[in-house]
């Protein structure tokens, strides 16, 4: 690895052995703990995920066994809070509270501040779902991240005596079963063991109840158990996963900002092997012992998205973040490997407020044609449109606000559209800025959105120059006694397709 960049800087508080070219500063900022160092393995995995190094032989358990790398894997790394001021270039955030106000998000403020100075914030979307309107970190500045699938599947089998088989996923795939049958039990939430003979069984436990998944499995083992299946609840649908975290679901809108379509994009969530900073599980042979994990979450998520924004700002060093957060949404990808639409927990199609934009693309985003700019300030009408006072918008963007105009939500030059059925006709205008070939024109296409009608003006767009604007307007008519009604815009032109989501929900109480 190169040097740090001449615009660093940070320092390596602690112990400067606990830094290098790779990861190039760390900071302490809680009075429990005297070191940077990570003890608990969320901060190590997500960072390797956005910026790791090559790593031959990674593995957990002998499960994903191949060559790790994050995302980026030349980025120097920066895991310290001071970030903003020590000149980083895009800053990974899985972490986040309850929706509220911007104005009592300190993430949001924070991150505001970072898109000021041009740094791309990559935020979590959230585990809390897939109820509506679980999704945290809406902020429009943000990237915010949802989670789905890998080809990835770490499969086993539960065998009944009668031959039914029930397919599950577990890290833990020991090769030396003897075989023996063994009595399974329902334990429900497995909360009280002490009332049910276990010992030497199979107990059943399902996920409702106090209890974490991990607290589940020690209670098991602790009473005796020789095995537990974990029964996810039926709104999870057929989601599983090969670890004992939460499952990755979340569901907007967004309730400070729901006329802001989120999350914004999806990216790799589930089984996602990274590093970790001590040995996991019960290991069978010393061969097995690595310093990896697999777990879920849009927490993965995220640093994966923050890798793609890494690897965009080298490629494109003058683009904004909005900029590069427009290439990432606007190249998309809505279908699976399968070639069917993206699908949710329940395998129905996904709707926008659980996917986004949809899966990101990165070989896409580094080419998008055409991209939806937003300069810090252009987000300071939209707050104002939120009804908040110049107070409460002055303490975000952090100088004197007098809210002498203000814009609705849905007018914010994003690359999306979320708009409520109880609006009425409406009309909104965007602007695009010519980022592919010179000489292109791009044709409008409209699809989906059934029952509300759509018109966009004007159908072609022609262009002469890079870094050219051309604007365009969008006009959404018969949106009463509609419910939900989803679909997309795409421009075209020979080489490229640049697609926007519109999600059309009813009045939503949260």
């Amino acid at each position: 690895m190169p040097p740090p960049p001449a615009k660093w800087k940070g320092k390596c508080e602690f112990n400067s052995k606990a830094c290098n070219n790779k990861l190039i500063g760390a900071r302490n900022f809680v009075t429990t703990s005297t070191s940077p160092l990570d003890v608990e393995g969320h901060g190590t995995h997500t960072s390797s995920t956005a910026a790791g190094s090559f790593v031959n032989g990674a593995n957990l358990l002998g499960n994903a066994n191949g060559t790790a790398v994050g995302i980026a894997p030349r980025a120097h790394l920066a895991i310290l809070d001071a970030a903003i001021e020590d000149g980083v270039d895009v800053l990974s955030i899985s972490l986040g509270g309850m929706p509220v106000p911007f104005y009592d998000d300190a993430l949001a403020i924070g991150a505001y501040s970072a898109i000021q100075k041009g740094i791309f914030v990559s935020c979590s979307a959230g585990n809390k779902g897939p109820a509506v309107g679980t999704l945290k970190n809406g902020a429009p500045w943000i990237l915010t991240v949802a989670a789905t699938t890998t080809d990835r599947k770490i499969r086993a089998v539960a065998v009944l005596g009668n031959g039914a088989k029930y397919v599950g996923e577990s890290a833990f795939q020991p090769t030396n079963f003897s075989g023996k049958w063994l009595p399974l039990v329902n334990a429900n939430d497995c909360e009280s063991l002490s009332t049910i003979d276990v010992n030497g069984k199979i107990v059943l436990c399902d996920t409702s109840g106090d209890l974490s998944r991990i607290e589940k499995g020690e209670a098991v083992k602790n009473a005796g158990g020789a095995a537990m299946i974990l029964m996810t609840e039926k709104k999870r649908g057929y989601t599983t996963i090969a670890d004992v975290h939460v499952l990755p679901a979340t569901h907007g809108p967004f309730s400070p900002s729901p006329g802001i379509l989120k999350p914004d994009i999806s990216g790799p969530g589930i089984n996602i092997l990274a590093a970790w900073p001590t040995s996991v599980g019960e290991l069978i042979t010393s061969a097995t012992s690595s310093t990896f994990n697999i777990i879920s979450g849009t927490l993965m998520a995220c640093p994966h998205l923050a890798g793609v924004a890494a690897l965009l700002k080298s490629a494109h060093p003058n683009w904004s973040p909005a900029a590069i957060k427009s290439a990432i949404m606007t190249t998309a990808d809505i279908i699976n490997l399968k070639k069917h639409p993206i699908e949710d927990e329940r395998l129905n199609p996904a709707n926008l407020f659980t996917i986004g934009s949809g899966n990101v693309n990165p070989s896409r985003a580094s080419d998008p044609g055409l991209i939806y700019d937003i300069h810090p300030e252009d987000y300071v009408p939209y707050l104002c449109g939120l009804k908040y006072t110049d107070q409460q918008v002055s303490s975000i963007v952090r100088r004197k606000v007098h809210c002498t105009s203000s814009i609705a939500e849905a007018e914010l030059n994003y690359p999306s559209f979320s708009i409520s059925s109880k609006s009425g006709a409406q009309t909104y205008i965007r602007t695009v800025t010519n980022v592919g070939e010179a000489n292109s024109t791009y044709t409008v296409e409209v699809c989906g959105l059934n029952g509300v009608k759509v018109a966009v003006n004007p159908i072609t767009l022609k262009f002469s120059a890079l870094n050219q604007k051309a604007s365009y307007n969008v006009t959404v008519k018969d949106l009463k006694h509609r419910s939900h009604s989803q679909g997309y815009i795409t421009w075209s032109s020979g080489r490229y397709s640049v697609r926007s989501p519109i999600q059309i929900f009813p009045h939503l109480s949260f």
